[in-house]
């Protein structure tokens, strides 16, 4: 199959998993309604920006690519992903074409079917600008002290509120982020302006399954010869239709109120991840690493945005049990939180130790143990980076490196002396 075969069949399945996303919102239940919407305006957004690529590539006379763009789904963060999803509808604003790519429509060969696309990208167009304009016929008024606000809303029949100096345009977003005003309503006048603006915009899901279609049969025309493939591999958000649980299953609401044992709970799994906090701050301290102290903090950081993440996820469901039970995991979080807390200093100081400690830790509790090297019978001093370890009795003077604070080096023998006594203790 080559490439141009493939890249419309899978813009064809595109567009037949757009459309039964779009029923599908109607159908699933109440409580994953939301979820299929999400997926309803990802499948569109991905016909539509599929289409756009595939047109672009069909007058520019280039290859399609291999992949066709379509929104990933984050594994980890899908309720982050469906509430962004939800606020920007998909993302279909941005997929919608802009005047470039209408003018290169406009610009090639007289064509019915390119005809109709580019009809299709103006009524898009259409809709983008009524998305953009139609907060703008809304004004700050102040209401008559005799009408009723029906009236007012409706009739016009209150005063329009100043505007901010300079700024006489009563829509404009500063006017109505700082209302001068009583209330909020359309400008007088411009009542069908404003309902034209409003079913425009309402209406860019109908228009972008149309573009998508419209190209869709262009391309088939001109590269298939007319010959409609199957629809092909599904990806993106299409392959969730019908799966929504999977995409975001049901969770456990936190409760309105937490009782003592819920909260003893909460405050268990928090001590945790405080604990857990101060694991790179204690560490980089013991490494010799505070010069660093920006990349620790960064490190913290995402600890603690870790946990707080894990406990908004799965909190719920750790405190459910009925009464006392509920205190359970809080307990034993705070149990882990102190051995945490305790344990992070002495392991810290075992992994980077520094240069005393070592020799204590390799030679003089060990092979060294019973010699005239042992830990109450040498003076040990450090500098440049070599540990001198001189036995009070007399003998050979040790030199060993790299004597380093926070270094998780062991100790060597820096010359041919250090390494003949060495050996003869059997270090």
């Amino acid at each position: 199959m080559s490439r141009w075969h493939r890249a419309i069949a899978e813009l064809s399945a595109q567009g037949d998993a757009a459309r039964a996303a779009a029923r599908r919102v109607g159908d699933v239940p109440s409580g994953q309604r939301t979820t299929a919407a999400a997926i309803s305006y990802a499948t569109e957004t991905d016909y539509l920006r599929s289409a756009s690529t595939l047109l672009r590539a069909h007058l520019t006379d280039r290859r399609p690519p291999r992949r066709l763009p379509v929104a990933r789904t984050w594994p980890c963060l899908r309720d982050v992903w469906k509430t962004r999803t939800l606020d920007r509808l998909g993302g279909i604003w941005h997929a919608i074409p802009r005047d470039a790519a209408l003018a290169r429509m406009r610009s090639a060969p007289s064509d019915p079917l390119l005809a109709a696309v580019a009809d299709q990208a103006e009524a898009l167009q259409a809709s983008l600008r009524g998305d953009r304009q139609v907060d703008r016929l809304y004004e700050s008024y102040i209401p008559d002290r005799t009408g009723t606000p029906v009236a007012d809303l409706v009739g016009g029949s209150g005063r329009s509120a100043p505007t901010l100096p300079v700024l006489p345009d009563p829509g404009h977003p500063l006017n109505r982020a700082f209302p001068r005003g009583r209330g909020m309503r359309i400008q007088p006048g411009r009542q069908a302006e404003f309902d034209q603006l409003r079913t425009d915009q309402f209406a860019v899901h109908t228009r972008a399954l149309a573009f998508g279609d419209a190209v869709l049969a262009l391309l088939v025309e001109h590269r298939t010869e007319g010959a409609a493939p199957q629809p092909g591999r599904l990806r993106g958000a299409g392959r969730w239709v019908g799966r929504e649980q999977q995409l975001v299953p049901d969770r456990t609401k936190w409760p309105a109120k937490l009782n003592p044992y819920q909260a003893a709970t909460l405050a268990g799994l928090g001590s945790l991840v405080l604990a857990c906090t101060g694991l790179p701050l204690t560490f980089g301290q013991r490494a010799d690493l505070l010069s660093r102290f920006t990349l620790l903090f960064l490190a913290a950081g995402l600890i603690a945005c870790t946990g707080i993440g894990l406990i908004s996820r799965h909190g719920p469901k750790l405190i459910t049990a009925p009464g006392p039970q509920a205190a359970v995991p809080g307990i034993a979080a705070a149990l882990i939180a102190f051995t945490v807390w305790q344990g992070q200093g002495p392991v810290a100081d075992y992994y980077f130790a520094g240069p005393y400690d070592r020799y204590d830790r390799q030679y003089a509790n060990g092979c060294l143990a019973t010699s005239p090297y042992r830990h109450d019978a040498v003076q040990a001093t450090v500098e440049d980076g070599v540990l001198t370890v001189t036995p009070v009795s007399g003998g050979t003077t040790l030199r060993l490196g790299p004597a380093e604070d926070g270094s998780t080096h062991p100790l060597r023998a820096l010359d041919q002396a250090t390494r003949a006594v060495l050996d003869e203790h059997g270090c």
